[in-house]
């Protein structure tokens, strides 16, 4: 006996990958309404919309991720029969870049697109942290004004707003990676002469600045030094640079804290030193605005000003976040929705001007009840090159992505996420001989738009009627015999307990509202609307 059970095959566990997760039917009605609003508001922009595959050639996807340290660079990579290396997509925006460079001669140019779907990354998983999630993209290809990267930035607040987030509870923060190339090349970390020296360093550096939010400043501190050891144990090596170079990337990561305190402990300074020529505009209103008010941004021109230097690329960032800034400011996006951040330098590799991201400011509470902000739901960025890869022609693009999920998450935590949907009218079955007789109801129902199914399982009334309440069914139609004997149909009220509890206080009210009705069967459908309507469906 023991060996036969020995020799039996093993059943496979029921059990969802490590990293990976289920969606079930509330969450995937929520996540459909929530992106139906949100590319409402990019196809109100003129963005169309695009699908791509979900694999891509390794070579095309190329190497941008940050977690270099994991296998095949982070993502989930298969050799085909041709020996052609296939991996996951990644993200929405590397597989744009193919399609872009593929149909140029058919597509528009500006191409401007929208795209949503789930992505992998080979990441280790923790709490909240996945390996497949869904991102919701919108990107302009082919335009070389930062005029794009602004219209992005108002069509992201824009977004947020449209998808239940208010105004006040989030942040749109930009920044420009040509800044910190020029802060990097005052801390002596750019070789005119050969670019791709300092290039680990560099890479460190930026992957460092964005984990800010994560890891705090002793955390970027540490992986500008030696490195930092996580909770698990496992070291991250740092850039290993001079306690003068970490200064000087400090004072960068550092800046909005500093702008904040000179607003904030005394007036404004009248004497911005905003470069003449650069093409900023600074009203009168804007020099004696209180606090960080609509100062703020070119408050922190001033400071970058100060820390990039002569460097030619830092003053081009400048300029063209200046640029930004009077964009947005004319069409009325002020600091209050959207504003400049040096510690904004996002993860990936393929970055070359503006990035920006968005960051929900209200508090939760974390699994340890510790109130704390939620972060980040969305970023993007400039990415002249990616095209060129491709076509070895420069390529101007820029983009948003947000995160579905955390997305989602961010709104079941301020209570503010699509209401659920409530389930089909159950049509139960009492007599399996007339089942012609109950498809026809369930006909009727969908006929006039109700959700609506027959009971197709087996077991007694109770059993369906339990079925009918795990559904979260609004009615239950109940007919045997006797009704179809008689021409009507019982309506069983499956809402009317929730009601209950919510606020029917008196015997007078419960009749008010009986749990069961018999109806004619020809006024099934409009009493089974009416019955809806009463229960708030």
């Amino acid at each position: 006996m023991a060996k036969d059970k020995a020799n039996r095959p093993r059943r496979p566990r029921a059990e969802t990958p490590r990293g990976f997760r289920d969606w079930f039917g509330a969450e995937v009605e929520a996540r459909a309404a929530m992106l139906g609003a949100i590319t409402e508001v990019y196809r109100r922009y003129g963005f169309d919309p695009l699908e791509t595959s979900g694999i891509e050639t390794v070579e095309a996807l190329g190497k941008f991720l940050p977690d270099v340290d994991r296998p095949n660079e982070g993502v989930f990579a298969f050799q085909d029969d041709d020996e052609t290396w296939l991996a996951l997509r990644y993200d929405l925006t590397a597989p744009l870049a193919r399609v872009y460079a593929q149909h140029q001669q058919t597509l528009p140019t500006p191409y401007r697109r929208f795209a949503v779907g789930p992505v992998w990354r080979n990441e280790k998983p923790g709490p909240g942290r996945f390996r497949q999630f869904w991102q919701c993209d919108a990107d302009t290809v082919g335009a070389a004004s930062v005029a794009a990267d602004a219209e992005i930035c108002a069509m992201l607040a824009d977004a947020l707003e449209a998808a239940g987030i208010s105004r006040g509870d989030y942040l749109v923060r930009i920044n420009n990676r040509k800044v910190l190339d020029g802060v990097m090349e005052v801390a002596g970390l750019h070789d005119v002469s050969d670019p791709t020296r300092f290039s680990i360093e560099r890479g460190i550096v930026v992957r460092a600045i964005d984990k800010l939010d994560r890891l705090g400043p002793d955390g970027v501190l540490a992986l500008l030094g030696e490195g930092r050891k996580d909770d698990s144990g496992d070291f991250t090596r740092g850039a290993n640079l001079s306690t003068q170079q970490i200064e000087i990337i400090m004072g960068f990561v550092d800046a909005s804290r500093l702008v904040r305190e000179e607003l904030e402990n005394g007036p404004p300074n009248p004497d911005l030193r905003i470069p003449s020529g650069m093409g900023f505009v600074v009203e009168d209103a804007d020099r004696h605005s209180e606090g960080v008010g609509r100062l703020w941004n070119w408050a922190v021109l001033d400071h970058l000003m100060r820390l990039v230097g002569q460097s030619r690329s830092g003053e081009e960032g400048i300029r063209e976040l200046g640029e930004i800034i009077d964009l947005l400011q004319a069409q009325g996006y002020g600091p209050d929705r959207i504003r400049l951040d040096p510690s904004v330098v996002r993860g990936l590799g393929y970055y070359t001007g503006p990035v920006y991201e968005a960051e929900l400011t209200f508090e939760i509470l974390d699994e340890k009840g510790r109130p704390r902000q939620f972060g980040s739901v969305a970023g993007g960025g400039r990415y002249d090159d990616l095209v060129k890869r491709f076509t070895g022609q420069l390529t101007p693009a820029t983009g948003v992505s947000i995160g579905v999920d955390r997305l989602l998450a961010a709104l079941a935590a301020k209570g503010r996420g699509p209401k659920e949907g409530g389930g089909p009218v159950v049509v139960c079955v009492m007599d399996r001989a007339r089942m012609a007789d109950y498809a026809a109801m369930t006909g009727a129902l969908r006929a006039a738009g109700l959700r609506a199914e027959t009971f197709l399982g087996g077991g007694k009334m109770a059993k369906q009627l339990a079925y009918a309440d795990r559904r979260m069914s609004p009615v239950a139609v109940i007919a045997g015999e006797d009704e179809f004997a008689r021409g009507v149909v019982q309506l069983k009220d499956m809402a009317l307990g929730a009601r209950l509890a919510a606020g029917i206080e008196t015997n007078e009210e419960w009749k008010a509202q009986p749990a069961q009705l018999e109806v004619p069967r020809d006024r099934l459908v409009e009493a089974v609307e009416a019955m809806i309507a009463r229960a708030g469906g």
